[in-house]
């Protein structure tokens, strides 16, 4: 597909979830190499320093910042120190997600089971956004990258030959069902800003999340969301895509 042309702002500010290893760890790197400071959102906060530090031997303007997405008291002091530091935010990637550890079928799931996942995939990219918003609006171009999943996908999971086959994690999927979900509901609330919210599917990745099985590398799983989080000024906003383009709801 052709790709819209980079529009990073000027010494441009993101924030990465979920960053100390594979999708988020790359996702800063490829947006720290544009010029960009990148702010590695990580839980722990030894991990988050040492990923930050092999960012700076590279040469990027990399920095740790504690955050815990599934506590309120954490994303909003990390909003503040953001707030202090740099005065506004450009581009938020809500990388951090979970598969939990049901694997059963949906009929014997449990509501604790899907609140576990939920409490990552969905709360906390729910609480981390709105607590960067007022910084985001403060963007020329402010962006949000929702990183999803083609499983999440309703369309292609109806679809017999969609491909997903047995594939029928009900706390994972839906959890990534939700997240498009509050895409499309932030991406209609701010049509009229210079705010640009979209759902990138990095596809199968070789990661912690999947036992390192997937056939793609982090780098090029990360793409899809770096290019949304660079998009131009006539890029769509309320979309979800991979790196071919637009994959249904």
């Amino acid at each position: 597909m052709t790709e819209p042309t980079p529009h990073p702002p000027e010494d441009g500010i993101a924030l990465i979830t979920g960053a100390n290893k594979g999708l988020g760890l790359e996702t800063a790197r490829q947006l720290g190499a544009r010029g960009l400071t990148v702010l590695l959102g990580a839980r722990d906060s030894r991990r988050g320093t040492t990923a930050a530090a092999l960012l700076a031997a590279e040469g990027l303007d990399a920095h740790p910042l504690l955050l815990d997405v599934t506590d309120p008291g954490c994303v909003k002091d990390a909003a503040a120190l953001i707030e202090v530091r740099y005065g506004r935010l450009d581009i938020l990637v809500n990388n951090a997600g979970i598969t939990g550890a049901f694997t059963g079928p949906p009929s014997t799931a449990t509501a604790e089971h899907l609140h576990e996942v939920y409490a990552t995939n969905v709360f906390g990219v729910l609480t981390v956004t709105n607590a960067m918003l007022p910084l985001l609006r403060r963007s020329r171009a402010g962006r949000i990258v929702n990183v999803s999943s083609t499983v999440g996908s309703l369309t292609l999971n109806a679809d017999p030959d969609g491909g997903f086959g047995a594939y029928n994690l009900v706390t994972y999927q839906s959890s990534k069902t939700a997240l498009n979900a509050l895409t499309l509901a932030y991406a209609r609330e701010l049509l009229d800003t210079p705010i640009k919210v979209n759902a990138a599917n990095p596809g199968f990745t070789a990661t912690d999340i999947n036992g390192h099985r997937g056939h793609q590398t982090p780098a090029q799983g990360a793409a899809t969301a770096v290019r949304l989080a660079l998009l131009g000024p006539d890029g769509p906003t309320g979309t979800s895509q991979d790196d071919t383009g637009p994959v249904p709801w």
